[in-house]
């Protein structure tokens, strides 16, 4: 499947990692020598993505100056004879970049980001979607966005979903997939004895110009949020079909203290 637009949302405060959060934007906490988001960018640019749509927060400036060239910077190593480190600071090239501010009062949930993103999207058009503060990670270098592409059939959906051991589902939002391993719905934290399958929701999906144009006009869920399942549960409802794709690498999570060091941890280990 053609596909080279990306959705990615990163205006969260990072509650959970406070409080260095309040200065440094959680997509930006370093693993390794990279922020976090780049892992997710470097996939998508591997699987031929050539357009980012970056959903900020209001007072967001590091994602856009970390993309961007810095002229002083790239002076200074010429100087210093450091040329070599100029690749390293380079902008993304061929690559179109958008920045949406998302507003910090209003709706919340995890489709108000798509929504805002949804004009980006032109009608015949799919898009990844892909959260800006956890990944998965290959050590081969190979792309997990380049795997949900290609096993989805053209102008379908899918839905990339991690393995997790058995006994550990209960912490996560489960995925119940039919024979043909087709998305049906997402079980939420069930006992492993209940569990339709060890395949969790990470929130890495294909969409459709549909199912993001959905994203605008939910209702709110019981806890008062915006989620991005129910505009996915309803496409599904109506006959539209989401390709359940395995994650080949291993997910990685920087959203806690616990998730970041164990992600460091996991790419330093295996880096040249």
């Amino acid at each position: 499947m053609n596909v080279t637009k990306a959705i990615i949302p990163v205006a969260g405060w990072g509650t959970r990692r406070l409080p260095i959060t309040k200065t440094i934007e959680k997509c930006m906490l370093p693993i390794g020598n990279r922020p976090l988001v780049d892992y997710v960018v470097q996939d998508c640019l591997k699987a031929g993505i050539t357009e980012l749509i970056f959903v900020v927060g209001e007072d967001s400036t590091q994602l856009e100056e970390f993309y961007r060239s810095n002229i002083k910077l790239n002076d200074y190593l010429r100087r210093n004879g450091k040329e070599d480190k100029l690749p390293l600071v380079a902008p993304l090239e061929g690559v179109k970049l958008h920045f949406i501010t998302q507003p910090s009062y209003g709706k919340y949930g995890t489709a108000v980001p798509i929504a805002l993103a949804a004009d980006y999207i032109n009608e015949g058009e799919s898009a990844v979607v892909l959260m800006g503060d956890d990944f998965i990670w290959n050590p081969d270098g190979s792309s997990e966005v380049a795997r949900l592409l290609s096993a989805t059939p053209e102008g379908s959906c899918g839905l990339l979903a991690a393995q997790v051991p058995l006994e550990s589902v209960g912490k996560y939002g489960v995925i119940d997939l039919d024979d043909e391993g087709n998305y049906v719905s997402i079980i939420d934290q069930p006992q492993p004895e209940k569990a339709p399958s060890n395949l969790i929701n990470i929130s890495k999906y294909l969409l459709t110009k549909d199912v993001i144009g959905r994203a605008a006009n939910l209702l709110p869920a019981h806890n008062g949020e915006y989620q991005l399942p129910d505009a996915i549960n309803a496409y599904v409802s109506e006959g539209g079909m989401v390709r359940v794709v395995a994650a080949q690498g291993e997910y990685l999570d920087g959203g806690s203290v616990e998730g970041w060091l164990h992600a460091n941890n996991v790419v330093l280990n295996n880096e040249p």
